[in-house]
This record gives structure tokens, sequence and C-alpha cells, in this order.
């Protein structure tokens, strides 16, 4: 029998080499011996594409090689996704996200979106390119709990702080993060966003966070 570790590190390795056929017999092997398939996802399949995103940033990879990495990780993602316990009422929380206006990087945004995806969100992925006006319509329509927004020019990172403006007037109770290269923990508290996501990998824990700490502040305003 195959330890758990073993298998982190299979379907781990397989993701960072684009091994489709190690990571199915992997993810295949942990379903038929009873391991959680969401910590197979998150410490397997997920800590792969991080050190992926990571290759992605240090130009030793590019894109071919993250889209055959991609391609490997959904290879495990349709084995295991079906085993992971549905949670009550379906999806954990629901993210809104896309590249800003006049923005046309994405990788870094689609790592993201399958870091939500892997965890088991409902993602609405608006692309790239994304009109200022279409984040705040498309929070309004799905009613989702986090809105996700990514630049990778100084230039359009102004943006975010228009978008986060017309939802908070709309929607106070939406959790807005920024990620992207330029932006930084202190773009992201002065444009008024709720959280920041430095790396594709924590964007969830980020995401997680942050609805925590906004229904907080609903419980203790209704007290």
């Amino acid at each position: 029998m195959a330890s758990k570790e073993e298998l982190f590190e299979k379907l781990k390795d397989g993701v960072i080499n684009f091994k489709d056929d190690q990571v199915k017999e992997a993810s295949q092997t942990a379903v038929d011996e009873g391991y959680p398939a969401l910590e197979m996802i998150m410490d397997g399949l997920a800590a792969g594409m991080e050190v992926v995103g990571d290759l992605y940033e240090k130009q030793e990879y590019f894109v071919p090689e993250v889209l055959m990495c991609a391609d490997a990780l959904y290879g495990g993602l349709d084995i295991l996704r079906p085993h992971v316990p549905k949670k009550e009422g379906g999806a954990i929380a629901q993210v809104v996200i896309g590249s800003i206006q006049g923005d046309v990087h994405d990788i870094g945004k689609n790592l993201v979106k399958m870091m939500f995806d892997v965890a088991g969100w409902e993602v609405y992925d608006l692309g790239r390119d994304v009109p200022l006006e279409n984040f705040v319509k498309e929070q309004l329509r799905t009613d989702a709990e986090v809105v996700a927004m990514s630049a990778m020019m100084t230039t359009t990172m102004l943006g975010m702080r228009k978008v986060i403006k017309m939802i908070k007037e709309k929607n106070p109770n939406v959790a807005i993060m920024l990620g992207g290269a330029p932006v930084t923990q202190d773009v992201a508290t002065l444009f008024g966003a709720d959280g920041y996501a430095e790396s594709a990998g924590n964007a969830v824990q980020e995401g997680i966070k942050m609805i925590s700490r906004l229904k907080e502040y609903e419980k203790a305003k209704g007290e």
C-alpha cells in the first residue's frame, strides 16, 4: 500500500513535470486505498501547481509548459473530485474573478481560478481585459461572497480602486481580493480591498479568511 506522502509526491511531481499518466495512476491509487480526496488535491495537485506558478514567474516555464501542467492537474482532478465530500448546500463559496480592463495577462489569474476550482468554490471567470463595471454586474448577478481582481501593470492597477468603490457602494458585504505583480499588501489596503493574494496558493486561504472576517463583522453589527 502506498503511503499518503508517497502519493502527494507522485501527484506533485506529475503536475510539475507534466506526467499525465503518473498523475492519473496516483489519483486512482489514492481513491482505491481510501485516502481523503481533498487532501490529495490540495497537498498533491495544488502543491505541484504552486511550484509551476513560481517557475513561470522566474521565467523557467512559459505558457506552453504551464498548459501541459494544467492538463496533468485536471487529469488527476477528474478522478479525485467526485470523491470529495459535498459541503451542505453545494459549493463552499462563490468567487467572481478576472483581469482588470486594459490587462490581457491572465496566466496568474488562471492559476488562482484553478486553486479556487480545486478547493470546491463556484468560480465565475470573467476572463481578461474586463470592463470595470462588469465586476460589479457579475457580483450583483451571482451574489458571490468574494471578488478577485488581478493586474499585471501599474497603469491598469488603478482601475481596481474604482471597482472597489463601485462594488462597496452597491454591496458593502462583499470581500474583495487583489493580486498580480505590481500589487502589494500596502496597495490593497490603500485601495480599500479586504485581502491580498501574494500567490495562487494562498488565494484560497485568503478568501476563506476574508469571508469569516465579514461574517464576524456582520454579527457584531447585528448585536
